[in-house]
């Protein structure tokens, strides 16, 4: 919940209806956003396409987190979007960036754990695809 709940919230800010990206958030990566890449801030190459890939990543990866599904791809999602926030922002990693990467990294190395619906279908897809390593 840590981790979904700033970038859900994030995400809901970006979309003026279903679908339909907000003129903020188009101005926000076309006029604002910057990456600060070797000493140099360059313009967000595609900013509606990132934008748009921005907001759909935001509402759905956090979705995923909570409900156990993909939880590993989901944080690996989530981690990937906060090194691009860094690279964005770079003054946040001490409140923000580093704690969001922590919990990340410790999603993907741990698992979703056992109420998640990774524990609850991942034995039945092993036995359905033949992975089951206890031979039932």
């Amino acid at each position: 919940m840590a981790l979904a709940v700033p970038f859900y919230r994030s995400g809901l800010t970006k979309w003026d209806g279903f679908l339909q990206l907000s003129d903020s958030a188009d101005a926000l990566f076309a006029d604002e956003f910057r990456l600060h890449l070797f000493g140099a801030e360059i313009p967000f190459p595609a900013p509606h396409l990132m934008a748009f890939a921005s907001g759909c990543m935001e509402i759905l990866l956090p979705i995923l987190l909570v409900l156990g599904l993909g939880t590993r791809l989901a944080a690996l999602g989530l981690l990937g979007m906060t090194a691009i926030i860094q690279l964005t922002a770079p003054e946040g990693w001490a409140n923000f960036h580093l704690i969001w990467a922590a919990t990340a990294l410790a999603i993907l190395v741990h698992g979703p754990g056992g109420f998640s619906l990774d524990a609850l279908i991942g034995p039945r897809l092993a036995r359905a695809f033949g992975l089951d390593k206890s031979g039932q």
